[in-house]
């Protein structure tokens, strides 16, 4: 019972949901979550409700959404701005996905190891991650603090970290430095789009190679590999603040809880407008 309880706590911040929400609808998850964890609901808004949905999340049960939106909110929205920084999530970098990324005139990779998480696979990520940027923090909760400097002290790499304290305050135990001897030009080049890369190759030669469609790619990537390391990062870097398209004005009537999720989804201003219309909304019940 309990099992299925977390379980529905965990669909409610989902990308489904949110898109269950802007269609104006609440379907029985949602339903079943509001019943389970809020007092007299139906003399609240869906604001409220999601208000308190998520407090059970940062009380109780501690999952790498609750950790993501704390980075989003604090990080990028607490200490840069979406104007001068952008946000990455779930970037695949040879056999990991980097959980969350915010680059600027640098990069940092957060690696989030939640009270759900252990640290069997922590050693091969960072070794990934530093093929691709050349900096990186854990994100971890306190009790996991002893054991995780046995893990970095052993892999001897300038790796920072982070405690997400129980109060949801986020603190530095160790600043990351940075490191650049991993940096791999073939995992960086798999990073972009085709886009992106043609993008690079054109501000670095200034034209695109004249080859058959067949041949393009490997010409693209031929010409990447000899741009000097040092210029070729700091040209990714570059391109890739621009890969995160955001109506910035409705973003930030959002609310907290839902900042990660509306971040990452693209939403137009029309979906903007109909969320903020549920949010508003007396609760129905189901």
């Amino acid at each position: 019972m309990e099992t299925n309880r977390m379980s529905n706590l965990n669909r409610i911040f989902t990308r489904k949901m949110l898109r269950y929400f802007i269609n104006g609808k609440e379907d029985n998850v949602y339903s079943s979550v509001v019943r389970c964890y809020v007092n007299n609901a139906d003399q609240k808004n869906n604001r409220e409700l999601i208000s308190e949905i998520y407090s059970e999340l940062k009380n109780n049960y501690r999952n790498e959404y609750f950790y993501k939106n704390t980075l989003l909110n604090k990080l990028l929205l607490g200490v840069h701005s979406v104007n001068t920084t952008t946000a990455l999530t779930e970037i695949a970098i040879a056999r990991s996905k980097a959980d969350f990324v915010l680059v600027n005139g640098k990069a940092v990779v957060y690696e989030i190891k939640t009270e759900l998480d252990n640290l069997e696979r922590l050693s091969s990520q960072i070794d990934d991650y530093y093929k691709v940027f050349d900096s990186v923090v854990v994100v971890t909760y306190e009790k996991n603090l002893l054991q995780l400097q046995k893990v970095l002290d052993s892999i001897e790499k300038p790796v920072g970290i982070c405690v997400l304290r129980k109060n949801g305050k986020l603190g530095t135990v160790r600043k990351p430095q940075r490191y650049i001897n991993d940096l791999d030009k073939e995992s960086i080049f798999k990073l972009l789009r085709k886009e992106e890369y043609e993008d690079i190759i054109v501000q670095w030669y200034g034209y695109l190679p004249e080859v058959t469609q067949f041949k393009f790619y490997s010409a693209c990537k031929k010409m990447f590999m000899e741009i000097p390391i040092e210029e070729v990062y700091l040209l990714v870097l570059s391109r890739l603040k621009k890969r995160t398209q955001l109506e910035k004005e409705e973003f930030i009537k959002i609310p907290y809880e839902l900042k990660f999720l509306a971040y990452f989804m693209k939403l137009t201003c029309d979906d903007y407008q109909k969320l903020n219309v549920f949010l508003e909304r007396q609760y129905g019940g189901a």
